[in-house]
C-alpha cells in the first residue's frame, strides 16, 4: 500500500499523524509525507519584482520554511516508524499550492491513499482557494482519509 501523508504544524496535522499509526498497514507499505509551503511570492508576486532587503526576505523565508517543514516531516517520520518498522518513510518539502502540491505528489507516487488533518494553515489561502482536504477528496484518483480530532 502506497500512502501520501499530508501535513504542516497544526494540530490538525497531529490527528492525521495519529490516526496513521493506528492503522494496521500490510508488509512492505511505503508512505511518503509531504510537507508544501506558500511563497510568499505566490500572494504577492508584484514584491519579487522589488530589490534589495525585500529579496533577502524572500531568502531568508524560503530558507526558514524548508528547515520547519524538514523538522515536521522528520518528526512524523519518527513517530511512524515507532508505530510500525516494517514500513518505508520518505520525506518530501515542497513549495507551492499545498493542494496542486499533494495531488502531484499522489499521483507520481501512484498513492493509494491520501491522509490529510481536516484543516491546516493558511486561513486566507483556504477562503481564496477552498480547502484542501475539500480538494483532494474530489479531484484525487485515490482514497482520501480526512483525520478529525473526536469532540470531548
Amino acid at each position: 500500500m502506497k500512502i501520501i501523508l499530508a501535513i504542516d504544524s497544526s494540530d490538525f496535522s497531529k490527528v492525521a499523524i495519529k490516526e496513521l499509526t493506528k492503522m494496521p498497514l500490510p508488509n512492505g507499505s511505503e508512505v511518503c509525507i509531504i510537507n508544501v509551503y506558500e511563497h510568499p511570492a505566490m500572494a504577492t508576486p508584484e514584491l519579487m519584482a522589488t530589490a534589495g532587503t525585500l529579496d533577502n526576505y524572500f531568502h531568508e523565508f524560503v530558507a526558514n520554511a524548508e528547515k520547519s517543514g524538514k523538522r515536521i516531516v522528520s518528526a512524523a517520520a519518527e513517530e511512524l516508524k515507532k508505530s510500525n518498522s516494517t514500513i518505508t518513510i520518505t520525506t518530501s518539502v515542497v513549495s507551492g499550492l499545498p493542494k496542486k502540491e499533494i495531488l502531484e505528489k499522489a499521483e507520481s507516487f501512484e498513492a493509494d491513499l491520501i491522509v490529510v488533518g481536516s484543516q491546516g494553515q493558511g486561513a486566507f489561502s483556504r477562503f481564496l482557494l477552498g480547502s484542501v482536504s475539500q480538494y483532494l477528496a474530489t479531484h484525487a484518483k485515490c482514497s482520501v482519509l480526512i483525520a478529525k480530532e473526536k469532540d470531548s
